[in-house]
């Protein structure tokens, strides 16, 4: 049965404090302030201030990865309102997002408006524990159904991580760390224009030997260490013929190696599994303003190339398991992309009108040799798809007060799948009172990955080529405020979401009467993210989240697997002096459903995983204006909270470093 039941009192009285802010806004917002604009590219493909997006939206900044110590992109997007992050042990394991309570192959990942997901593997997720962020200059999370825009994938949102670019005169940056665990985190980058040329320069290396990824209090627990190891490299040129073009070369190359867990059954310890992960990304593009401006085209052809390895070689563990996988992905991507900006019309402001067209190819070869208990097992997938993809898009704001967005996008498949997708949002300002509503409506879709159409393997698994798209709509609808209070315009701001996920035709593997994946399921999700982000003087910033998400199986009522109920962060940042920074952030994940490992290391049943806090802090000190000192750490109170159940967290760990601009 669906469960219809009122949201429970427990999270009606975490968000009663929300809610009488809310209702004090009038006489609280008098003598509020405009907000300093954060410019968004991913939500309209047009920059957008975010109060102006009707949609969750969450920008990392560079100068927020440096404050807060991010290494990695799993760590930068781990306190996101309305995302769940399920890292598989520590850096370098497969590690998952839920955004909003939907699947992780419901998240498009984008590379500089690239898709990024690695079409090989089986479900069409891509893996956020591999990535480190030595090349990255900012990060953009946006909630709800992005497919209007940019097709299968963004149902949950879309997370665009956007890299260095070069511009003004020559300058660059070098940063070197060392801490526990033998860890290693060094970065330069160097970026600039000269006349006709631009460049960015940006490289990375990250090493450590890491922690044992599995619970410590399983019996078979060993202290094994999982190590992980990550080179990136990134260059990016640009050539201007004349005013208002740009001619770019694009490349991106990273490798990573590490070790994980394997739980089995029972869960053996040692020797780990090791992964091999070499991906590259070339584009060649070209970019011009015409029309004085208003017309901004682009074109580019992009190709993305993965190949993963896993091996497990040990004829001495309790299972008997070896393990020789590779996964081969492909994809080529060719897309024409423009906006037009119009001029003002009576009631109308700041129009523009976004369209494009896209032609993508994916192919995939993949091989899996595998041994359980002296039982082999093998699969293997060979295949390719094309898809063509139109899409159109509208903004505007009208009496300097309500701001409309709108998208709609037609997908065709080699496959034989198609989809029209759409997607239509408002911000109404309220400036009297320092605030905003905002709402929007849409429709998504997740294509078949290639595996669940024409993989095969020796269990008797087949591939279904008559699947159909995932589909999904999803709502939300906001109220944020801007406060003033101690002569500071901007002393607090307040944003309440409610939200909704509709999603039809989930894509399960049914055993009967043939081993095979069906569009059978659905799924209803509701929730609600509160922010509160406080400002009470120059040195010192507040900011809280919690997110409420109740996701069920539609047919069933039961709860989806590890997508937590109740889950927050608190993050602050003192600046006693105008040389020293620290931050602190907490994270707290509630109980949620996973399958459970006992402490015999055998699987039991679907169950109620417990929750975990975990507290991150760091430091950094200016000795001068282009040259500081920092200190980071992570998981200072040494929680053993499984996001994985029988696979446990990073143990306290820390990093000292120094950092020099020129």
């Amino acid at each position: 049965m669906r469960r219809t039941d009122p949201l429970p009192s427990a999270f009606a009285f975490a968000l009663a404090p929300a809610l009488l802010l809310l209702a004090a806004a009038p006489a609280a917002a008098q003598s509020a302030g405009p907000a300093a604009p954060v410019t968004v590219v991913t939500a309209t493909r047009t920059p957008t201030a975010a109060g102006e997006i009707p949609a969750g939206v969450t920008v990392i900044t560079r100068q927020t990865i440096e404050a807060r110590g991010y290494t990695t992109l799993a760590q930068a997007l781990s306190a996101v309102p309305g995302l769940t992050l399920v890292p598989s042990g520590g850096p370098g394991g497969v590690a998952s997002v839920f955004l909003r309570g939907t699947d992780s192959n419901h998240v498009l990942v984008l590379i500089d408006g690239v898709p990024a997901n690695d079409p090989a593997d089986p479900n069409g997720a891509f893996n956020f524990g591999e990535d480190t962020l030595g090349d990255v200059a900012r990060i953009e999370v946006i909630r709800g159904p992005m497919s209007g825009l940019y097709g299968s994938g963004a149902v949950g949102g879309v997370i665009n991580i956007i890299t260095r670019h070069g511009e003004g005169p020559a300058h660059g940056s070098v940063s070197l760390a060392a801490g526990t665990q033998q860890t290693l985190d060094a970065s330069a980058a160097l970026s600039g224009r000269s006349g006709a040329f631009d460049y960015s320069l940006a490289g990375s290396v990250y090493s450590t030997s890491g922690f044992d990824e599995l619970a410590r209090r399983i019996a078979t627990y060993t202290g094994t260490r999982d190590g992980f190891r990550n080179q990136t490299g990134t260059i990016d040129l640009g050539y201007h013929p004349f005013a208002g073009t740009r001619i770019s070369l694009f490349l991106r190359a990273r490798q990573a190696q590490y070790d994980f867990a394997n739980l089995g059954a029972p869960a053996f310890d040692s020797p780990p599994e090791t992964g091999h992960d070499t991906s590259w990304l070339g584009r060649l593009g070209v970019t011009s303003h015409l029309l004085d401006g208003h017309w901004k085209t682009s074109l580019f052809v992009a190709r993305l190339a993965d190949d993963r390895h896993y091996t497990l070689l040990d004829a001495a563990n309790a299972d008997f398991q070896t393990n020789n996988d590779r996964y081969h992905g492909y994809r080529t991507d060719i897309a024409w992309n423009n906006t037009l900006h119009l001029p003002d019309a009576g009631p109308l402001r700041t129009t523009s009108v976004t369209f494009g067209y896209e032609h993508r190819i994916d192919s995939v070869r993949t091989s899996l040799n595998d041994s359980y208990s002296d039982f082999p097992y093998q699969q293997s997938t060979r295949a390719h798809a094309t898809t063509d993809a139109g899409y159109l898009g509208a903004q505007a704001t009208l009496f300097h007060r309500l701001t409309v967005t709108g998208a709609l996008r037609e997908d065709s498949a080699s496959t034989g799948g198609s989809a029209f997708t759409w997607r239509a949002g408002a911000v109404f300002a309220l400036p009297e009172i320092a605030s905003r509503i905002e709402a929007s409506y849409g429709t998504s879709f997740l294509a078949p990955s290639l595996f669940d159409l024409y993989g095969v393997d020796s269990g008797g698994f087949v591939g279904n080529p008559a699947l159909k798209p995932e589909r999904a709509t999803g709502f939300e609808v906001g109220f944020a405020t801007d406060w003033a209070a101690f002569g500071r315009a901007r002393f607090a701001t307040t944003r309440l979401t409610y939200f909704g996920n509709d999603i039809k035709d989930l894509i399960i593997t049914q055993f009967s009467p043939v081993f095979t994946p069906v569009n059978i399921d659905r799924a209803r999700i509701r929730g609600v993210e509160a922010t509160l982000a406080l400002h009470p003087a120059r040195w010192l910033d507040l900011a809280l989240a919690y997110t409420y998400t109740d996701a069920r199986n539609a047919e069933t009522g039961s709860l989806l697997l590890r997508r937590p109920e109740n889950q927050g962060s608190a993050e602050v940042t003192l600046r006693p002096s105008h040389r020293l920074s620290l931050h602190g952030e907490v994270l707290f994940i509630g109980r949620f459903q996973d399958f459970l490992v006992d402490n015999a290391g055998n699987p039991t049943s679907v169950g109620n995983a417990k929750p975990g806090t975990i507290v991150d802090l760091s430091l950094t000190y200016r000795l001068t204006p282009r040259l500081a000192v920092f200190a980071i750490g992570h998981n200072v109170l040494a929680s053993r909270f499984e996001p994985v159940n029988g696979l446990q967290t990073p143990g306290p760990s820390a990093l000292f470093g120094v950092r020099t601009r020129f």
